[in-house]
């Protein structure tokens, strides 16, 4: 490729649909689309695809993005998660051009049913749900009419309004749009439109009782708002048939929907019926657990928006369903959070080693600059405090090394990060022959930066200053599930519930961390974010993702 030469980004599906519409001046050149989720749980990783390609491209080609709540169902949907689907939309980096509600469309959507009721088009079904199940039929062989198919069309207004005055027990009528029982696709099989739910909505109140189902409340909503671009799963294809029928015979605004493959990821469920149960039997702690692939809960894990928006785009858009490796969405976290991430020093051990200095002087405290973050100068440094007695971690020493061992033995020398060389001297046991102290001597002309030693070592370990050690509680988070594509998986998908997805450790950190704004790279160790459970009494950390994926092999060691 010549200089002169640029690349060329081929485009996905979807932008070679919106840019052939706006050349051919569809929709007066308008760009519109929506983000549409129902408020009955949390958003997750897989809504996150959703969000930045629906806002993506809505920005790309300088349109506009509504965000809908499709609230037509009272008993699962929430103010709670309402406001929870907002704050996750606002944290990736998106705002929307007007915020709707399916509920603000009822009295339309109404008067749409009855306008296909005389038309013919739609009527009211006394039968049973089994009974219209029944009626249905399979792939293979055609439905059954219904036996109120054929009602009147004054009998159908009049049924529909008295289901509307609340006459009717909740599963006695329906509203069934008249198309085709025989048709090869089982949604265009005299489909529902309205079921009776005599319960409170969240924004309506007791208005309603009858409600519409996703399929009528849809399209026509999309049509109302006029949405040039109608974005779903793949899931929705046998759908699009209805979508296109409705909005052909209320004759309105002609939206379209176009498909897209979901966002699947290993090791998780992209699932809120099965996350609310793990929720619900206390498999975690919360719809914001940080094992939880929710916005919530990754953001509360310490992953970052510009990662999420990285790694949706990087994936692009697909038209066939796949399984994305997980550690391809680590990678992009990594990669953000190397670049802004305070280095610090925290000792992950709860009964870490006492090193005794011997020739640096009693009573005397150095404090040493040591950078934030190498990746950006323009972080500056802290002062790390260094003293005759400090910590190190268990896993840094061993009394009888193997060869290729860099860190602290008998005779060895290492590097403390930041700080000296040292050399452990003597060993220190107690009774029962464990080790309390390690008793070594520094090289003065070895400090960090100022090196005139001349010694060459090849281990260098962190640590901590024994006398301003913060005590920490940290949370090593793993994989929540043990296997890789749950949709495999035979039984029960909590059966396969990773044991050790949570590990807590109490560690010592440098005084500088309960300063210093997260998020966190703990020297050698990964990276991490602060918790909303702690305090000013207490700091809690979270594991964000380890410095590289250690997964595969640590599964290979079991």
């Amino acid at each position: 490729m010549t200089e002169e030469s640029k690349e060329v980004k081929s485009l996905n599906f979807l932008e070679e649909i919106i840019e052939t519409d706006l050349r051919e001046g569809k929709n007066g050149g308008r760009v519109l689309t929506r983000f549409p989720p129902e408020p009955n749980g949390y958003l997750h990783l897989g809504h996150a695809k959703s969000i930045c390609l629906n806002f993506g491209l809505a920005k790309q080609y300088n349109g506009q993005t509504n965000l809908r709540f499709d609230d037509t169902n009272p008993v699962t949907e929430e103010t709670e998660y309402v406001d929870s689907i907002k704050a996750d939309i606002n944290w990736l980096g998106f705002q929307w051009a007007s915020e709707r509600y399916a509920s603000d469309y009822f009295p339309q959507l109404f008067q749409f049913a009855k306008k296909l009721i005389q038309a013919g088009l739609a009527y009211v079904d006394d039968s049973s749900a089994e009974e219209i199940a029944a009626q249905k039929g399979t792939p293979t062989e055609p439905g059954t009419e219904s036996p109120y198919r054929n009602r009147s069309v004054e009998e159908n207004l009049d049924l529909f309004e008295r289901m509307k005055a609340g006459e009717f027990p909740d599963g006695s009528r329906v509203l069934r749009a008249k198309v085709d029982m025989a048709s090869p696709n089982m949604h265009m099989r005299d489909p529902l439109l309205y079921r009776i739910k005599h319960a409170h909505h969240h924004r309506t109140g007791d208005e309603w009782c009858i409600y519409p189902m996703y399929d009528f409340a849809h399209g026509q909503s999309d049509s109302i708002e006029e949405i040039t671009h109608s974005i779903c799963t793949l899931e929705f294809i046998p759908h699009r048939p209805l979508y296109d029928w409705l909005i052909e015979k209320l004759e309105i605004f002609p939206s379209h929907q176009y498909e897209f493959a979901r966002l699947n990821l290993t090791y998780t469920v992209m699932s809120k019926r099965k996350l609310l149960k793990l929720v619900n039997e206390g498999h975690v702690s919360g719809w914001d657990d940080p094992r939880m692939p929710t916005l919530s809960g990754v953001r509360r894990r310490g992953y970052t928006p510009e990662a999420i928006r990285d790694f949706c785009e990087r994936i692009g858009v697909a038209k066939r369903d796949n399984l994305i490796d997980i550690g391809y969405l680590e990678f992009f976290v990594r990669e953000h959070l190397n670049k802004i991430a305070a280095r610090v020093m925290v000792v992950l051990d709860p009964d870490p080693i006492k090193v005794v200095i011997t020739n640096y002087p009693e009573g005397q405290t150095e404090s040493l600059s040591i950078e934030n973050n190498p990746e950006n100068p323009e972080d500056g440094s802290r002062l790390v405090p260094f003293s005759r007695e400090i910590l190190v971690e268990r896993d840094d020493f061993m009394e009888n090394p193997p060869k290729k061992f860099f860190r602290l033995a008998p005779g060895n020398l290492v590097r403390l990060k930041g700080a000296y060389i040292i050399r452990c001297d003597e060993v220190v046991k107690d009774a029962d022959g464990k080790v309390t102290e390690l008793r070594c001597s520094y090289v003065p002309e070895s400090k960090s930066g100022e090196d005139t030693s001349g010694l060459k070592v090849q281990g260098t370990i962190h640590w901590v200053n024994a006398a301003d050690a913060v005590p920490v509680e940290v949370r090593l988070y793993d994989r929540l599930f043990k296997v890789e594509d749950l949709s495999e998986a035979e039984g029960d998908f909590q059966d396969y519930l990773n044991p050790d997805s949570l590990s807590v450790v109490q560690a010592f950190a440098e005084p500088a961390v309960a300063s210093i704004k997260g998020p966190y790279q703990f020297l050698r160790k990964g990276y991490f974010s602060l918790d909303t459970d702690s305090t000013d009494q207490k700091l809690v950390f979270n594991r964000t993702v380890g410095l590289k994926d250690s997964w595969a092999k640590d599964q290979k060691k079991k």
